[in-house]
């Protein structure tokens, strides 16, 4: 008997960590949760009463799980946004809990996370995490082999990248993912528990989000024909550092650049390379800064050259339905309301909303919660209330809204290579609206889907009575200089 329950435990902990894998990924993709889950928590349960076999699969650590968490926040696998399946998510945590080390490094800490079916594991040392979209030696051969013969849905396509960054700064302060790509703050297991950021810490969230305007608005001037998206991350990576801020995405989950670059039909997490712009292009811009501790995150839409009736109606359709979702924030409104404001505005006019990746809270952590999905839904996210910081970020696509993921395993693309589009703030719940926190400045570029918008009229910085303010001064002063 003892025998059969040690063939048993060894059997169901190698199934679980084949499931774990990247090679599974499309099993576990089609394997219905509820039995994944159970065969998780049988494996668990018995693993606990013979936990040196555990050993065998985890050989850095040496004390028992104490916590086995079912978490519907998962950090994303890609980015800036979180990534989901079949409309939910699920993150699958096994902690050893160790020491802390001055608050930032934790000690004999050895965890596997599922996220989106996608396997990320490490401890909280200081070893470099491997660039998972360049990798070397044979992954890499494979990896070339891949990217060579992908069924891409555009023109786009990628090209060669350069090195990864690395910031060397001591006076920069670092975010706790910048030497192993392994963010070590969790989100709070309930969706609907949400952080109330102190009057000092959303003093220093402005800074951060002031910062993330700069170097957004610095990037986007640069956005010219022949100019290549890698030239545009050296920018941004030059202009964070000068502004004592480090670029959040750089080393997130192994992201090897300092922003996300996203033309045409990539719907998010474009990875810088050296393609050039071409007349016609349009192209997102996403730029995260960390100040002081603290994340400032924004994207915006830029043209290249002329581009035709058809590309501006869809940056005009998916910045309104953008500011209309907006405008609904205050305190005790729902966050699930939002993705109904969204979805109706653009289906309307013939478009469609990414439902893969979200929007999210954002603070001392890059990704936590609420999420915020850009399309109808009964998800129990919580409540507006004064004090919260978030992101809207919705994607809206000419044609049909499935994703297909790239073998670099970050650039995300339409299905069928038509184009889409994406606007964020990072916002701040004030006790009478909302105001936006990575808010355009009096040197900020007006474009023309703002000048020509029917729910809001020039620049939009929020509801609040000190965001309406401040927007006349802006709108003012841009107006007169333009």
């Amino acid at each position: 008997k003892k025998n059969r329950l040690t063939r048993h435990n060894y059997s169901l902990t190698f199934f679980t960590y084949l499931l774990l894998q990247d090679r599974f990924q499309r099993f576990t993709m089609r394997f219905h949760q509820p039995y994944l889950n159970l065969i998780l928590i049988i494996n668990f349960s018995l693993t606990f009463q013979k936990h040196k076999l555990t050993e065998a699969f985890a050989p850095s650590s040496t004390q028992h799980a104490k916590a086995t968490n079912y978490d519907q926040f998962s950090q994303s696998s890609s980015d800036d946004a979180f990534m989901m399946s079949n409309n939910k998510k699920y993150s699958l945590v096994i902690n050893r809990f160790g020491s802390r080390n001055g608050g930032d490094k934790i000690d004999n800490v050895s965890s596997t996370q599922l996220c989106m079916n996608k396997k990320k594991k490490g401890t909280g040392g200081g070893k470099k995490k491997a660039n998972r979209a360049s990798p070397k030696g044979f992954a890499g051969a494979l990896r070339e082999l891949q990217m060579s013969t992908f069924p891409y849905a555009g023109d786009i396509k990628p090209g060669k990248q350069s090195p990864q960054k690395t910031v060397m700064e001591k006076s920069v302060v670092k975010p706790d993912y910048s030497e192993d790509g392994i963010p070590k703050s969790m989100s709070n297991v309930l969706p609907w528990i949400i952080e109330v950021k102190t009057p000092a810490q959303i003093e220093k969230m402005r800074a951060a989000g002031r910062v993330a305007r700069e170097v957004l608005d610095i990037a986007g001037r640069a956005v010219k024909v022949g100019v290549t998206t890698d030239e545009i991350d050296n920018l941004v990576h030059a202009e964070t550092i000068k502004r004592g801020a480090y670029p959040s995405p750089l080393n997130y989950h192994g992201f090897p650049k300092s922003c996300c670059t996203s033309v045409n039909e990539v719907i998010c997490h474009g990875i810088p390379d050296d393609r050039k712009l071409q007349d016609g292009d349009i192209i997102n811009i996403d730029i995260t800064c960390y100040l002081d501790g603290f994340h400032g995150d924004c994207s915006e839409m830029f043209t290249v050259g002329t581009v035709n009736d058809e590309a501006k109606r869809l940056l005009q359709t998916t910045y309104d339905c953008w500011v209309k979702s907006m405008n609904h924030v205050k305190p005790g409104n729902n966050y699930k309301e939002i993705g109904g404001i969204i979805e109706d505005h653009i289906v309307e006019r013939g478009f469609t909303t990414v439902r893969n990746f979200c929007g999210h809270g954002i603070g001392s952590v890059f990704h936590t919660n609420p999420n915020i999905y850009h399309y109808k839904n009964d998800e129990p996210t919580g409540v507006m209330a004064e004090g919260h910081t978030f992101t809207i970020e919705p994607m809206i696509c000419e044609g049909t809204a499935q994703v297909l993921n790239w073998p670099d395993k970050w650039t995300a693309t339409t299905t069928d290579g038509k184009r889409t589009a994406q606007f964020e703030h990072t916002l701040l719940v004030t006790p009478d609206g909302v105001e936006a926190l990575t808010g355009k400045l009096e040197t900020s570029p007006l474009q023309f889907w703002e000048r020509e918008s029917t729910v809001h009229d020039g620049v939009w910085l929020g509801t609040s009575e000190s965001a309406k303010t401040r927007a006349i001064e802006v709108n003012n002063h841009v107006s007169a200089t333009s």
